[in-house]
């Protein structure tokens, strides 16, 4: 039987005229259980944290999972037996986490708005580390740590002002960003810290943003941390672990991210030459753990010629697929069982009432109604940002190992999508 792999995509291949993905079908998901439907790879998952392991074989390092990328319990549930850890960025992530086997003291709490509650709630579960963003949270955090009688872990996420050449709403480490403490202030902040009973300092912390495609904002913000780790033990405070948050790219559309093992090599040589190469170490991947993992399957209801353009219109929307409509961003989407023939060039465009509503622009498809197309490295960002607008119900999610399928997540009906609202 024949193979044709698709690049960015692996463990996705046609065999003959149809797409698999590992040894699935995905014309029979479609089939058995609609669309849209999301699907999953554990060998694609899993090859992705590998590479990871081997950059830190023989280090003192923890793969905390970003589990924004995507939150579904069976996917939490493959990397908590994989061995990750969590980074969090509310409560309700959290509670998520536990609630798939996740090791508390593994978990990294991180993001600009923690509420009270939501440290209560990591306090009482007994998390590793909170990652702070400001003098006002350390405050807060003081405070609600020292009511419960226990001293909170906390690191200070420091905003290296360094430019990690991706999109601007998902770049994180620039003076002009929400996140993190300025660089010029982190040694006070630090010792503020120092001088709070409720906190324990025990580490440091620096993200710089996502999809990033390049080495040198690494080595870069990493530069300028290990300097202030210099400025901030000299005066008597142990940092005791580093930890380089995440943001690694996956290739959506030709994008040539470095491996994780290679990127990590030159990261630890860089370490190593400045003698913190023996430091825990922690780092939060997500999309480059996911992202082309997944595949969302949808169905082209009707192919609408225009003047102007041509519309595939497809069963799938902005509300279960929203990267399109908020960055512009490029998925490959091809066909599940190409025809022979000709092709035109459409717009892929959802059923929603919005002109936003696009999932793929100037495509190249042989299509009817009635035929299936799979837009790929739909695995981050996607099922996790999904909403019900429209009242449209969340898809189901699939989770595929080799040639066993599990569905994870029943399709939402409209009245799932109401059922906590009254009348009055």
């Amino acid at each position: 039987m024949s193979h044709t792999a698709i690049a960015g995509a692996p463990f996705v291949a046609y065999r003959q005229n149809d797409l698999y993905l590992e040894d699935v079908k995905l014309s029979d998901l479609a089939r058995t259980h609609g669309t849209p439907l999301f699907v999953y790879s554990k060998a694609a998952m899993l090859s992705a944290l590998a590479a990871y392991q081997r950059g830190f074989a023989g280090r003192k390092a923890q793969i905390c999972y970003a589990m924004k990328a995507n939150s579904s319990l069976a996917i939490l549930q493959v990397f908590a037996q994989a061995g990750c850890g969590f980074d969090i960025v509310s409560g309700g992530e959290l509670s998520r986490a536990l609630a798939a086997g996740a090791d508390a003291k593994k978990i990294i709490f991180s993001g600009v708005g923690k509420t009270r509650a939501e440290m209560k709630q990591a306090l009482q579960a007994g998390i590793g580390c909170f990652n702070v963003e400001s003098e006002a949270e350390l405050d807060v955090l003081h405070e609600v740590a020292t009511r419960l009688g226990v001293q909170a872990p906390v690191s200070l996420r420091v905003n290296p002002n360094v430019d990690p050449k991706t999109h601007p709403y998902i770049s994180t480490g620039l003076k002009g960003n929400k996140f993190g403490v300025a660089h010029e202030r982190a040694l006070v902040v630090y010792q503020h810290a120092a001088r709070l009973s409720g906190l324990k300092v025990v580490g440091i912390d620096c993200h710089i943003g996502s999809q990033i495609t390049e080495t040198t904002p690494y080595l870069d913000a990493m530069d300028r941390i290990l300097d202030l780790v210099t400025e901030i033990e000299k005066t008597g405070i142990h940092i005791h672990h580093i930890d380089f948050g995440g943001g690694l790219g996956i290739n959506y559309n030709g994008d040539t991210p470095p491996p994780a093992d290679a990127l990590w090599a030159q990261l630890l040589a860089k370490l190593d030459a400045r003698g913190y190469g023996q430091r825990q170490l922690m780092i939060e991947p997500g999309r480059s753990l996911v992202g082309n993992a997944g595949v969302c399957l949808t169905e082209v209801i009707y192919t609408k010629p225009g003047e102007q353009k041509n519309f595939c219109i497809v069963d799938a929307a902005m509300n279960d697929l929203p990267r399109p409509a908020m960055y512009e961003a490029f998925h490959q989407i091809v066909a599940v069982q190409p025809r022979a023939g000709s092709a035109l060039t459409y717009d892929v465009v959802g059923p929603i009432c919005e002109s936003g509503d696009w999932l793929g622009r100037d495509r190249l498809l042989n299509v009817q109604s009635g035929d299936m197309l799979a837009v790929l490295s739909a695995g981050a960002y996607c099922m996790s940002m999904s909403s019900n607008y429209n009242t449209r119900g969340r898809p189901a999610e699939v989770l595929v190992d080799g040639a066993q399928v599990h569905l994870i997540r029943q399709r939402e009906s409209a009245f799932d999508t109401f059922a906590l609202e009254s009348l009055v």
